[in-house]
């Protein structure tokens, strides 16, 4: 669907019709796929009560994770393309409850943790591109930025589970046991994978030639935008409520802070995909203009946390999480609406900048906690959200002047 088709579906979009189960298989695929990352930072305070880590040890071993998600960003996307998206969403949950399973069942030092989260992380970005690829194919033309936007959803509401696994788990039966559910979960997401619609020899004859060529110098540049946004979207909710703990919340409610702005983040997503049903146009300018505002909530946590305001953290979490990360749906509906006839490959390359964001960010944020304070983190992900906008407006009007 190109955009000048978008803009004549201005009609109201049901949620009956866009909660489909293939939609809804998505959503649950990619909400095991996210979790182990949000888990092992909403329950931090618990972790540390296991076995010694420190702040930065946690960044690295979420760090972990998003290298392994960035080592197999782009091979996942030929393989979704190569195998087809509903093959590879039936083995992506499978591989990541036994994983969630054995972080539950072994974790004992942060280096083992790391070593566990790296695959998990393989298994993420083999869902997203896998997924993608399964809506782009399946899903009604005309509401695409809605499913899409449903889809990204899941993320933020791995986050959101994981700020209640705080008070629900983690300070009731222990951290372990919020990986255990979540690995049940997975297992159960699998079983509920639909079959292939096509054999995969059928598959093969598709792919016999050249592959369509992707404008490599503006996906990079998407890239690049997407992982400045991750960067700073990852180490705050890497860090979110170990923050809220040191500003002078207590557990429980800094658990439900974070719980609150994957909340936002999963409304802004879902609002943003039927806007651009209706709107049609102008994808990247709205995703810029939402990092520059999200850079705001993040330099508002970082004057919280300077000042000692701890009512200021709910605001400003709310909207550095929930605009300054609410864009990514939108953003992988964009990508796919110009790589009609790539949505794996070219999602995959841009995801490639994502992962790097997001196991560079809670590193390096984690870092600058350590050795200054959490002001000076959370300003580091204001600057790199506001460098984000500026890379993902110069992408996408190089995009656009090739397109034209």
């Amino acid at each position: 669907m190109s955009d000048s088709q978008a803009a004549g579906t201005g009609r109201t979009l049901l949620i009956g019709d866009l909660l489909t189960k293939d939609l809804a298989v998505s959503v649950l695929a990619t909400s095991m796929a996210s979790i182990p990352a949000f888990l092992v930072g909403a329950l931090a305070v618990e972790i540390r009560q296991s076995f010694p880590i420190t702040t930065s040890e946690l960044g690295l071993a979420v760090t972990s994770y998003y290298l392994g998600a960035a080592s197999w960003a782009v091979p996942s996307g030929r393989v979704a393309e190569r195998l087809g998206g509903v093959r590879v969403l039936k083995f992506t949950p499978v591989v990541g409850s036994i994983l969630l399973a054995t972080i539950a069942l072994f974790s004992s030092s942060w280096w083992l943790l790391a070593l566990l989260l790296f695959p998990c992380g393989m298994v993420s970005a083999a869902t997203a591109t896998a997924s993608n690829l399964f809506l782009a194919r399946r899903g009604k033309p005309g509401r695409q930025g809605a499913t899409f936007g449903i889809k990204q959803a899941a993320v933020p509401f791995a986050s959101l589970l994981g700020g209640l696994a705080v008070p629900a788990l983690g300070l009731t039966v222990g951290w372990r046991w919020a990986f255990a559910l979540a690995a049940l979960l997975s297992i159960a997401t699998a079983i509920l994978v639909p079959r292939p619609n096509q054999p995969r020899s059928k598959l093969s004859r598709q792919h016999v030639g050249a592959p369509p060529v992707i404008d490599k110098l503006a996906i990079t540049l998407l890239a690049i935008g997407i992982g400045l946004g991750v960067f700073s979207a990852s180490g705050m909710a890497a860090f979110l409520v170990s923050g809220s703990v040191h500003a002078g919340i207590s557990k429980s409610a800094a658990g439900l802070v974070a719980a609150l702005a994957g909340a936002a983040t999963v409304i802004v997503r879902i609002t943003t995909g039927f806007l651009a049903d209706r709107r049609g146009s102008s994808h990247f300018s709205v995703i810029a203009i939402m990092m520059v505002i999200g850079a705001i909530g993040y330099a508002t946590l970082a004057l919280a946390q300077h000042l000692g305001i701890a009512a200021l953290l709910v605001p400003g979490a709310v909207v550095a999480l929930g605009i300054g990360w609410g864009w990514n749906g939108l953003f992988n509906f964009a990508v796919i609406d110009k790589h009609r006839a790539t949505p794996a490959r070219a999602t995959g390359m841009t995801q490639l900048g994502g992962r790097l964001g997001g196991m560079l960010g809670p590193t390096v944020i984690g870092v600058l906690i350590d050795r200054f304070s959490y002001s000076t983190g959370w300003m580091a992900a204001a600057a790199t959200c506001a460098m984000a906008a500026v890379a993902v407006v110069l992408g996408s009007r190089l995009l656009e002047r090739k397109t034209t």
